[in-house]
Protein backbone atom coordinates (compact mmCIF):
# COMPACT_ATOMS: atom_id res chain seq x y z
CA UNK A 1 0.00 0.00 0.00
CA UNK A 2 1.62 3.12 -1.05
CA UNK A 3 2.32 5.29 1.75
CA UNK A 4 0.00 8.30 3.06
CA UNK A 5 1.69 11.75 1.57
CA UNK A 6 1.51 12.96 5.92
CA UNK A 7 3.92 9.61 6.89
CA UNK A 8 6.43 10.21 4.56
CA UNK A 9 7.96 12.49 7.13
CA UNK A 10 8.26 10.72 10.01
CA UNK A 11 7.86 13.23 12.32
CA UNK A 12 3.63 12.98 12.19
CA UNK A 13 4.24 9.06 13.32
CA UNK A 14 6.51 10.26 16.37
CA UNK A 15 4.25 12.89 17.27
CA UNK A 16 1.28 10.26 17.49
CA UNK A 17 3.67 8.19 19.54
CA UNK A 18 4.64 10.97 22.00
CA UNK A 19 0.64 12.21 22.39
CA UNK A 20 -0.28 8.32 22.64
CA UNK A 21 1.87 7.88 25.16
CA UNK A 22 1.01 11.31 26.87
CA UNK A 23 -2.69 10.46 26.71
CA UNK A 24 -2.04 6.62 28.81
CA UNK A 25 -0.67 7.93 31.67
CA UNK A 26 -3.03 11.34 31.85
CA UNK A 27 -5.96 8.92 31.83
CA UNK A 28 -4.44 6.56 34.30
CA UNK A 29 -3.65 9.35 36.58
CA UNK A 30 -7.47 10.50 36.03
CA UNK A 31 -8.51 6.92 36.59
CA UNK A 32 -7.21 7.02 40.08
CA UNK A 33 -8.99 10.21 40.46
CA UNK A 34 -11.89 9.59 39.28
CA UNK A 35 -12.14 5.75 41.64
CA UNK A 36 -10.83 7.55 44.81
CA UNK A 37 -13.93 9.16 46.00
CA UNK A 38 -15.24 6.16 45.80
CA UNK A 39 -13.31 3.29 46.42
CA UNK A 40 -10.57 5.37 48.15
CA UNK A 41 -6.75 5.94 46.61
CA UNK A 42 -5.16 4.02 48.59
CA UNK A 43 -2.03 1.95 47.30
CA UNK A 44 -4.50 -1.68 46.91
CA UNK A 45 -6.79 0.53 44.16
CA UNK A 46 -3.40 2.11 42.55
CA UNK A 47 -2.34 -1.76 42.33
CA UNK A 48 -5.73 -2.63 41.02
CA UNK A 49 -5.44 0.39 38.23
CA UNK A 50 -1.83 -0.41 37.41
CA UNK A 51 -2.95 -3.74 36.69
CA UNK A 52 -5.39 -3.14 34.64
CA UNK A 53 -4.02 -0.73 32.24
CA UNK A 54 -0.77 -2.95 31.98
CA UNK A 55 -3.33 -5.75 30.82
CA UNK A 56 -4.80 -3.60 28.50
CA UNK A 57 -1.32 -2.17 26.90
CA UNK A 58 -0.39 -5.76 26.47
CA UNK A 59 -3.04 -6.93 24.42
CA UNK A 60 -3.28 -3.90 22.25
CA UNK A 61 0.88 -4.59 21.87
CA UNK A 62 -0.08 -8.23 20.26
CA UNK A 63 -3.01 -7.10 18.61
CA UNK A 64 -1.46 -3.82 16.97
CA UNK A 65 1.55 -5.95 15.49
CA UNK A 66 -0.58 -8.50 14.28
CA UNK A 67 -3.03 -6.40 12.83
CA UNK A 68 -0.25 -4.09 11.14
CA UNK A 69 1.45 -6.98 9.74
CA UNK A 70 -2.04 -8.65 8.91
CA UNK A 71 -3.02 -4.85 7.03
CA UNK A 72 -0.62 -2.23 6.92
CA UNK A 73 -3.43 0.47 6.79
CA UNK A 74 -2.89 3.35 8.84
CA UNK A 75 -6.13 4.19 8.56
CA UNK A 76 -7.24 1.58 10.89
CA UNK A 77 -5.05 2.96 13.48
CA UNK A 78 -6.11 6.34 13.36
CA UNK A 79 -9.39 4.81 13.63
CA UNK A 80 -8.79 2.92 16.53
CA UNK A 81 -7.47 6.04 18.56
CA UNK A 82 -10.06 8.15 17.01
CA UNK A 83 -12.12 5.17 18.60
CA UNK A 84 -10.49 5.63 22.09
CA UNK A 85 -10.21 9.28 22.04
CA UNK A 86 -14.14 9.07 22.14
CA UNK A 87 -14.43 6.44 24.08
CA UNK A 88 -11.98 8.83 26.78
CA UNK A 89 -14.16 11.89 26.53
CA UNK A 90 -16.86 9.71 27.58
CA UNK A 91 -15.57 8.97 30.31
CA UNK A 92 -16.51 12.38 32.18
CA UNK A 93 -20.26 11.60 31.28
CA UNK A 94 -20.76 8.13 32.30
CA UNK A 95 -17.88 7.26 34.61
CA UNK A 96 -19.62 7.83 37.92
CA UNK A 97 -23.01 5.64 36.86
CA UNK A 98 -20.91 2.96 35.50
CA UNK A 99 -18.77 2.85 39.03
CA UNK A 100 -22.03 3.45 41.05
CA UNK A 101 -24.19 1.17 38.82
CA UNK A 102 -21.43 -1.94 39.40
CA UNK A 103 -21.27 -0.90 43.20
CA UNK A 104 -24.81 -1.23 43.20
CA UNK A 105 -24.84 -4.52 41.99
CA UNK A 106 -21.73 -6.35 43.22
CA UNK A 107 -23.38 -5.13 46.76
CA UNK A 108 -25.74 -7.75 46.74
CA UNK A 109 -24.07 -10.29 45.72
CA UNK A 110 -20.15 -9.73 47.09
CA UNK A 111 -19.68 -10.62 50.93
CA UNK A 112 -16.00 -10.44 51.00
CA UNK A 113 -13.33 -7.79 49.22
CA UNK A 114 -16.32 -5.88 47.75
CA UNK A 115 -13.99 -2.25 47.45
CA UNK A 116 -11.57 -4.75 45.51
CA UNK A 117 -13.73 -6.48 43.32
CA UNK A 118 -15.98 -3.37 42.79
CA UNK A 119 -12.67 -1.45 42.01
CA UNK A 120 -11.42 -4.10 39.32
CA UNK A 121 -14.52 -4.19 38.05
CA UNK A 122 -15.02 -0.67 37.18
CA UNK A 123 -11.53 -0.31 35.88
CA UNK A 124 -12.15 -3.15 33.86
CA UNK A 125 -15.50 -1.55 32.33
CA UNK A 126 -14.06 1.70 31.35
CA UNK A 127 -10.52 1.93 30.85
CA UNK A 128 -9.63 -1.74 29.60
CA UNK A 129 -10.82 -0.91 26.14
CA UNK A 130 -9.77 2.58 25.10
CA UNK A 131 -6.04 1.49 26.41
CA UNK A 132 -6.26 -1.94 24.51
CA UNK A 133 -6.90 0.39 21.38
CA UNK A 134 -3.59 2.88 22.03
CA UNK A 135 -1.97 0.11 23.21
CA UNK A 136 -1.82 -1.16 19.58
CA UNK A 137 -0.02 2.55 18.48
CA UNK A 138 3.52 1.51 19.19
CA UNK A 139 3.80 -2.07 17.28
CA UNK A 140 1.30 -0.53 14.07
CA UNK A 141 3.89 2.84 13.99
CA UNK A 142 6.68 0.29 14.13
CA UNK A 143 5.50 -0.76 11.14
CA UNK A 144 4.88 2.28 9.04
CA UNK A 145 7.99 4.03 10.00
CA UNK A 146 10.73 1.25 9.88
CA UNK A 147 11.79 1.26 6.20
CA UNK A 148 14.83 -1.17 6.17
CA UNK A 149 16.50 -3.24 8.40
CA UNK A 150 19.65 -1.08 8.24
CA UNK A 151 17.96 2.01 10.25
CA UNK A 152 15.04 -0.44 12.49
CA UNK A 153 16.77 0.06 16.08
CA UNK A 154 17.59 3.77 15.45
CA UNK A 155 13.68 4.21 13.95
CA UNK A 156 12.22 1.99 16.84
CA UNK A 157 14.31 3.38 19.70
CA UNK A 158 13.05 6.83 18.62
CA UNK A 159 9.77 5.74 18.75
CA UNK A 160 10.51 4.39 22.25
CA UNK A 161 12.30 7.64 23.30
CA UNK A 162 8.77 9.83 22.21
CA UNK A 163 6.69 7.80 23.93
CA UNK A 164 8.62 8.08 27.23
CA UNK A 165 8.98 11.36 27.00
CA UNK A 166 5.14 11.62 26.27
CA UNK A 167 4.62 9.03 29.67
CA UNK A 168 6.70 11.54 31.55
CA UNK A 169 4.87 14.78 30.75
CA UNK A 170 1.78 12.87 30.90
CA UNK A 171 2.48 12.13 34.26
CA UNK A 172 2.99 15.52 35.19
CA UNK A 173 0.63 17.75 34.03
CA UNK A 174 -2.84 16.15 34.95
CA UNK A 175 -1.06 15.85 38.57
CA UNK A 176 0.15 19.11 39.12
CA UNK A 177 -1.64 21.74 36.32
CA UNK A 178 -4.85 20.16 34.71
CA UNK A 179 -6.70 18.32 37.64
CA UNK A 180 -5.85 20.98 40.52
CA UNK A 181 -6.60 23.71 37.60
CA UNK A 182 -9.66 22.65 36.06
CA UNK A 183 -10.61 18.99 37.68
CA UNK A 184 -10.42 15.69 36.28
CA UNK A 185 -12.79 15.53 34.52
CA UNK A 186 -11.81 18.52 32.09
CA UNK A 187 -8.97 16.90 32.06
CA UNK A 188 -10.11 13.82 30.28
CA UNK A 189 -11.42 16.13 27.77
CA UNK A 190 -8.03 17.88 27.03
CA UNK A 191 -6.41 14.36 26.59
CA UNK A 192 -9.38 13.32 23.99
CA UNK A 193 -9.03 16.62 22.49
CA UNK A 194 -5.28 16.01 21.44
CA UNK A 195 -6.15 12.59 20.23
CA UNK A 196 -9.16 13.52 18.46
CA UNK A 197 -6.99 16.15 16.84
CA UNK A 198 -4.52 13.53 16.06
CA UNK A 199 -6.69 11.68 14.18
CA UNK A 200 -8.50 14.30 12.23
CA UNK A 201 -5.82 15.79 10.98
CA UNK A 202 -4.32 12.27 9.51
CA UNK A 203 -8.00 12.10 7.69
CA UNK A 204 -7.92 15.34 6.31
CA UNK A 205 -4.59 15.02 4.79
CA UNK A 206 -5.25 10.92 3.72
CA UNK A 207 -8.81 12.86 1.99
CA UNK A 208 -10.37 9.60 3.57
CA UNK A 209 -12.64 9.16 6.78
CA UNK A 210 -14.56 12.28 6.82
CA UNK A 211 -17.34 11.11 8.60
CA UNK A 212 -15.75 9.35 11.57
CA UNK A 213 -13.41 12.76 12.17
CA UNK A 214 -16.78 14.87 12.48
CA UNK A 215 -18.29 12.49 14.76
CA UNK A 216 -15.52 12.29 16.94
CA UNK A 217 -15.56 16.03 17.09
CA UNK A 218 -19.24 16.04 17.88
CA UNK A 219 -18.98 13.81 20.37
CA UNK A 220 -16.23 15.49 22.18
CA UNK A 221 -18.37 19.32 22.00
CA UNK A 222 -21.12 16.93 23.50
CA UNK A 223 -19.39 15.57 26.41
CA UNK A 224 -17.79 19.01 26.80
CA UNK A 225 -21.60 20.39 27.52
CA UNK A 226 -22.48 17.23 29.75
CA UNK A 227 -19.19 15.81 31.43
CA UNK A 228 -17.65 19.26 32.23
CA UNK A 229 -18.75 19.62 35.78
CA UNK A 230 -16.25 18.09 38.59
CA UNK A 231 -19.53 16.57 40.25
CA UNK A 232 -18.68 13.12 41.97
CA UNK A 233 -21.98 13.56 44.03
CA UNK A 234 -24.13 13.80 41.14
CA UNK A 235 -27.27 13.03 43.50
CA UNK A 236 -26.68 15.99 45.23
CA UNK A 237 -27.91 19.45 44.42
CA UNK A 238 -26.64 22.18 47.86
CA UNK A 239 -23.42 21.64 47.68
CA UNK A 240 -21.48 24.72 49.26
CA UNK A 241 -18.59 23.58 47.59
CA UNK A 242 -16.82 21.24 45.59
CA UNK A 243 -13.52 20.63 43.65
CA UNK A 244 -10.43 18.84 43.30
CA UNK A 245 -7.03 19.47 44.92
CA UNK A 246 -3.31 17.81 44.32
CA UNK A 247 -4.47 15.38 46.77
CA UNK A 248 -8.18 14.97 47.32
CA UNK A 249 -11.97 15.16 45.92
CA UNK A 250 -13.12 17.62 48.37
CA UNK A 251 -16.81 18.42 49.41
CA UNK A 252 -18.21 20.69 51.83
CA UNK A 253 -21.80 20.61 52.72
CA UNK A 254 -24.26 22.05 55.44
CA UNK A 255 -27.63 22.39 56.86
CA UNK A 256 -28.82 24.43 59.37
CA UNK A 257 -26.40 22.77 62.11
CA UNK A 258 -23.56 22.28 61.15
CA UNK A 259 -20.87 22.76 58.06
CA UNK A 260 -19.07 19.42 56.91
CA UNK A 261 -16.06 18.84 55.41
CA UNK A 262 -15.34 15.13 53.61
CA UNK A 263 -12.41 13.84 51.24
CA UNK A 264 -14.85 11.60 49.27
CA UNK A 265 -18.22 10.53 48.56
CA UNK A 266 -18.82 7.18 49.88
CA UNK A 267 -17.57 6.82 53.84
CA UNK A 268 -17.32 9.33 56.44
CA UNK A 269 -17.06 12.97 57.54
CA UNK A 270 -13.51 14.58 57.88
CA UNK A 271 -14.01 17.89 59.35
CA UNK A 272 -17.31 19.48 61.02
CA UNK A 273 -17.84 22.74 62.23
CA UNK A 274 -21.00 23.22 64.21
CA UNK A 275 -22.76 26.50 63.74
CA UNK A 276 -23.84 26.84 67.57
CA UNK A 277 -21.03 27.02 70.07
CA UNK A 278 -20.08 23.53 71.82
CA UNK A 279 -19.25 20.16 71.39
CA UNK A 280 -19.60 18.11 68.26
CA UNK A 281 -20.80 14.54 69.75
CA UNK A 282 -17.63 13.41 67.56
CA UNK A 283 -14.16 12.28 68.54
CA UNK A 284 -12.87 15.78 69.21
CA UNK A 285 -14.99 15.75 71.87
CA UNK A 286 -13.10 12.86 73.32
CA UNK A 287 -9.84 14.19 72.01
CA UNK A 288 -10.12 16.89 74.37
CA UNK A 289 -9.41 15.39 77.54
CA UNK A 290 -5.84 14.43 76.26
CA UNK A 291 -4.72 18.44 77.39
CA UNK A 292 -6.12 17.53 80.49
CA UNK A 293 -4.08 14.16 80.81
CA UNK A 294 -1.32 16.42 80.63
CA UNK A 295 -2.55 18.49 83.05
CA UNK A 296 -3.10 21.78 81.05
CA UNK A 297 -4.18 23.18 84.42
CA UNK A 298 -1.08 23.13 85.96
CA UNK A 299 0.62 25.02 82.83
CA UNK A 300 0.88 28.00 81.70
CA UNK A 301 0.59 27.40 78.03
CA UNK A 302 0.04 23.82 76.54
CA UNK A 303 1.89 23.51 73.18
CA UNK A 304 -0.87 21.26 71.09
CA UNK A 305 0.45 19.62 67.46
CA UNK A 306 -2.08 18.18 65.01
CA UNK A 307 -1.26 15.99 62.52
CA UNK A 308 -3.50 15.97 60.02
CA UNK A 309 -5.35 19.39 60.64
CA UNK A 310 -8.46 19.12 58.14
CA UNK A 311 -10.55 22.12 58.95
CA UNK A 312 -9.43 22.77 62.01
CA UNK A 313 -12.45 21.61 64.07
CA UNK A 314 -10.23 20.11 67.07
CA UNK A 315 -7.80 23.21 67.22
CA UNK A 316 -11.28 25.37 67.40
CA UNK A 317 -12.55 23.86 70.36
CA UNK A 318 -9.31 23.55 72.23
CA UNK A 319 -9.16 27.13 71.79
CA UNK A 320 -13.12 27.61 72.49
CA UNK A 321 -12.84 25.99 75.76
CA UNK A 322 -9.19 26.39 77.30
CA UNK A 323 -7.36 29.49 77.44
CA UNK A 324 -3.74 28.69 77.86
CA UNK A 325 -3.47 26.39 74.64
CA UNK A 326 -0.94 27.20 71.28
CA UNK A 327 -1.98 25.64 68.52
CA UNK A 328 -0.13 24.40 65.91
CA UNK A 329 -1.42 22.29 63.14
CA UNK A 330 0.14 19.98 60.13
CA UNK A 331 -1.80 19.26 56.96
CA UNK A 332 -0.63 18.21 53.45
CA UNK A 333 -3.38 19.74 51.63
CA UNK A 334 -3.37 23.15 51.39
CA UNK A 335 -6.76 23.28 49.16
CA UNK A 336 -8.06 22.08 52.83
CA UNK A 337 -6.79 24.79 54.96
CA UNK A 338 -8.31 26.97 52.29
CA UNK A 339 -11.22 26.04 52.75
CA UNK A 340 -10.88 25.57 57.10
CA UNK A 341 -10.70 30.05 56.53
CA UNK A 342 -13.14 29.87 54.77
CA UNK A 343 -15.98 27.62 55.65
CA UNK A 344 -14.87 26.57 59.21
CA UNK A 345 -13.58 29.45 61.11
CA UNK A 346 -10.14 28.08 61.35
CA UNK A 347 -8.61 30.59 64.67
CA UNK A 348 -6.36 33.24 62.63
CA UNK A 349 -3.48 32.57 65.89
CA UNK A 350 -3.51 29.11 64.89
CA UNK A 351 -0.72 28.39 62.68
CA UNK A 352 -0.68 25.85 60.23
CA UNK A 353 1.54 23.97 57.74
CA UNK A 354 1.59 22.68 54.72
CA UNK A 355 3.85 19.20 54.98
CA UNK A 356 3.65 15.31 55.48
CA UNK A 357 2.76 14.76 59.26
CA UNK A 358 6.28 12.30 59.46
CA UNK A 359 8.55 15.04 57.64
CA UNK A 360 7.60 17.67 59.75
CA UNK A 361 8.41 16.26 62.64
CA UNK A 362 11.80 15.73 60.85
CA UNK A 363 12.16 18.67 60.35
CA UNK A 364 11.92 20.41 63.72
CA UNK A 365 13.27 19.45 67.20
CA UNK A 366 10.04 21.48 69.48
CA UNK A 367 8.61 19.76 72.33
CA UNK A 368 4.81 19.42 72.78
CA UNK A 369 2.66 18.65 75.37
CA UNK A 370 0.04 17.01 73.24
CA UNK A 371 0.68 15.66 69.94
CA UNK A 372 -2.98 14.49 68.16
CA UNK A 373 -2.43 12.52 65.05
CA UNK A 374 -5.66 12.39 63.24
CA UNK A 375 -4.05 11.95 59.40
CA UNK A 376 -6.19 8.32 58.80
CA UNK A 377 -9.11 8.15 56.74
CA UNK A 378 -11.13 5.38 55.60
CA UNK A 379 -8.49 2.77 54.35
CA UNK A 380 -6.41 5.37 53.13
CA UNK A 381 -3.84 5.31 56.23
CA UNK A 382 -0.23 6.25 55.59
CA UNK A 383 2.09 3.71 56.58
CA UNK A 384 4.76 5.92 57.33
CA UNK A 385 2.32 7.37 60.06
CA UNK A 386 1.55 3.96 61.37
CA UNK A 387 4.89 2.43 62.37
CA UNK A 388 7.12 1.78 65.36
CA UNK A 389 9.68 4.70 63.71
CA UNK A 390 6.71 7.00 63.25
CA UNK A 391 5.57 6.40 67.04
CA UNK A 392 8.91 6.50 68.47
CA UNK A 393 9.96 9.80 66.46
CA UNK A 394 6.17 11.39 67.92
CA UNK A 395 7.43 10.54 71.42
CA UNK A 396 10.72 12.06 70.75
CA UNK A 397 8.43 15.52 70.78
CA UNK A 398 6.54 15.18 73.53
CA UNK A 399 7.62 16.85 76.90
CA UNK A 400 8.00 14.80 79.71
CA UNK A 401 4.34 14.69 80.54
CA UNK A 402 3.50 14.85 77.35
CA UNK A 403 0.39 12.65 75.90
CA UNK A 404 -0.52 11.63 71.96
CA UNK A 405 -3.99 11.15 70.90
CA UNK A 406 -4.65 8.98 68.02
CA UNK A 407 -7.94 8.66 66.42
CA UNK A 408 -8.57 5.44 64.63
CA UNK A 409 -11.39 5.70 62.53
CA UNK A 410 -12.41 2.10 62.04
CA UNK A 411 -13.34 -0.34 64.61
CA UNK A 412 -14.12 -4.14 64.05
CA UNK A 413 -12.52 -7.04 61.48
CA UNK A 414 -11.78 -9.32 64.42
CA UNK A 415 -8.62 -10.47 65.79
CA UNK A 416 -5.48 -8.88 64.19
CA UNK A 417 -7.56 -5.93 62.93
CA UNK A 418 -6.30 -2.85 61.70
CA UNK A 419 -6.22 -1.40 65.35
CA UNK A 420 -5.05 -4.07 66.94
CA UNK A 421 -1.95 -3.29 64.99
CA UNK A 422 -2.11 -0.07 65.61
CA UNK A 423 -2.57 -0.01 69.30
CA UNK A 424 -0.16 -2.66 69.69
CA UNK A 425 2.60 -0.78 67.48
CA UNK A 426 1.68 2.22 69.64
CA UNK A 427 2.25 -0.02 72.86
CA UNK A 428 5.13 -1.42 71.93
CA UNK A 429 6.84 2.25 72.13
CA UNK A 430 4.59 3.98 74.93
CA UNK A 431 4.84 2.89 78.47
CA UNK A 432 0.94 3.73 78.88
CA UNK A 433 -1.60 3.32 76.84
CA UNK A 434 -6.00 3.65 76.99
CA UNK A 435 -8.64 3.51 74.76
CA UNK A 436 -12.33 4.35 74.30
CA UNK A 437 -14.75 3.41 71.77
CA UNK A 438 -16.54 6.61 70.51
CA UNK A 439 -20.30 6.32 71.04
CA UNK A 440 -22.51 6.49 67.41
CA UNK A 441 -19.42 5.92 65.18
CA UNK A 442 -17.05 3.26 64.51
CA UNK A 443 -14.17 5.32 65.91
CA UNK A 444 -11.94 4.96 68.65
CA UNK A 445 -9.45 6.97 70.74
CA UNK A 446 -6.17 6.26 72.06
CA UNK A 447 -4.35 8.55 74.32
CA UNK A 448 -0.37 7.38 74.98
CA UNK A 449 2.06 8.61 77.00
CA UNK A 450 5.42 7.60 79.28
CA UNK A 451 3.82 9.78 81.91
CA UNK A 452 2.12 6.98 85.02
CA UNK A 453 0.03 9.67 86.29
CA UNK A 454 -2.00 10.18 82.88
CA UNK A 455 -5.36 9.12 84.42
CA UNK A 456 -4.28 11.13 88.01
CA UNK A 457 -3.77 14.18 85.74
CA UNK A 458 -7.44 13.60 83.92
CA UNK A 459 -9.04 13.32 87.06
CA UNK A 460 -7.34 16.22 88.96
CA UNK A 461 -7.89 18.63 85.77
CA UNK A 462 -12.02 16.83 85.90
CA UNK A 463 -12.28 18.67 89.09
CA UNK A 464 -10.86 21.57 88.30
CA UNK A 465 -12.93 21.92 85.05
CA UNK A 466 -15.94 24.57 85.43
CA UNK A 467 -17.28 24.15 81.80
CA UNK A 468 -19.95 21.76 82.76
CA UNK A 469 -20.60 20.37 79.35
CA UNK A 470 -16.86 19.62 78.44
CA UNK A 471 -16.57 18.27 82.02
CA UNK A 472 -19.90 16.29 81.58
CA UNK A 473 -18.50 15.03 77.95
CA UNK A 474 -15.11 14.11 79.60
CA UNK A 475 -16.16 12.18 82.76
CA UNK A 476 -17.78 10.11 80.44
CA UNK A 477 -14.62 9.47 78.43
CA UNK A 478 -12.30 9.13 81.65
CA UNK A 479 -15.39 6.49 82.62
CA UNK A 480 -15.19 4.66 79.40
CA UNK A 481 -11.19 4.30 79.39
CA UNK A 482 -9.72 1.08 79.02
CA UNK A 483 -5.99 0.27 79.50
CA UNK A 484 -4.60 -1.18 76.94
CA UNK A 485 -3.12 -5.22 76.92
CA UNK A 486 -0.31 -4.91 73.84
CA UNK A 487 -0.56 -7.51 71.53
CA UNK A 488 2.10 -8.81 69.10
CA UNK A 489 0.83 -6.94 65.96
CA UNK A 490 3.74 -4.61 65.01
CA UNK A 491 3.82 -2.37 62.08
CA UNK A 492 7.20 -0.83 60.97
CA UNK A 493 8.59 0.78 57.94
CA UNK A 494 9.91 -1.91 56.30
CA UNK A 495 6.15 -3.90 56.96
CA UNK A 496 3.14 -2.24 56.97
CA UNK A 497 0.00 -3.74 55.45
CA UNK A 498 -2.45 -0.57 56.28
CA UNK A 499 -4.40 -0.54 52.96
CA UNK A 500 -4.91 -4.52 53.49
CA UNK A 501 -5.79 -3.97 57.01
CA UNK A 502 -8.55 -1.27 56.44
CA UNK A 503 -9.80 -2.64 53.86
CA UNK A 504 -10.99 -6.12 55.92
CA UNK A 505 -12.69 -3.34 58.23
CA UNK A 506 -14.21 -1.99 55.60
CA UNK A 507 -15.68 -5.30 53.95
CA UNK A 508 -16.98 -5.79 57.66
CA UNK A 509 -19.03 -2.32 57.87
CA UNK A 510 -20.47 -1.95 54.55
CA UNK A 511 -21.71 -5.96 55.12
CA UNK A 512 -23.84 -4.87 58.01
CA UNK A 513 -25.10 -1.71 56.69
CA UNK A 514 -25.79 -3.79 53.38
CA UNK A 515 -27.32 -6.94 55.42
CA UNK A 516 -30.69 -4.78 56.01
CA UNK A 517 -30.87 -4.32 52.15
CA UNK A 518 -29.90 -7.42 50.93
CA UNK A 519 -33.20 -8.56 53.06
CA UNK A 520 -35.45 -6.55 52.14
CA UNK A 521 -34.24 -7.29 48.14
CA UNK A 522 -34.79 -10.86 49.13
CA UNK A 523 -38.29 -10.28 50.45
CA UNK A 524 -39.67 -7.39 47.97
CA UNK A 525 -36.82 -7.07 45.33
CA UNK A 526 -35.64 -4.14 43.61
CA UNK A 527 -38.75 -2.00 43.69
CA UNK A 528 -38.84 -2.53 47.88
CA UNK A 529 -34.90 -1.57 47.74
CA UNK A 530 -35.70 1.87 46.49
CA UNK A 531 -39.07 2.02 48.57
CA UNK A 532 -37.07 1.87 52.00
CA UNK A 533 -33.83 4.13 50.16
Amino acid sequence: MEKRPILRNKIFLYLTEFFAGMSVMAVELGASRLLAPYFSSSQIVWTIIIGTIMIAMALGNIFGGRSADKNPNPDKLYGRILIASVWIALIPVVGKYIILGISALLIFTVNNNFLIIAAFAACMVIFVFPLFLLGTVTPSLAKYSVDSLNDSGKTVGTLGAFNTIGSIIGTFIPTFVTIPAVGTSVTFLIFAGILIALGVIYFISAGTGRIKSIAAVVILAVSAVFGHSASFAFWEDDLTYEGESVYNYLQVYEDDNEVVLSTNVLFGVQSVKLKEPGLTGMYYDYAMAAPLMADIAGKNKCDILILGMGSGTYATQCEAYFDNVNIEGVEIDSKITDLAVKYFDLPEDVKVVTYDGRAYLNAVDTKYDVIMVDAYQDITIPFQMSSVEFFTLVKKHLSDDGVMVVNMNMRGGGEGSINDYLADTIASVFDNVYTVDVDGSTNMELFASDNEGMLDNLSDNLESLTEGELASALRSVAFGLTEYQAGEYLMTDDKAPVELLGMQVIDSIIKEEVDYYKKIYQEQGIQGVIDNL
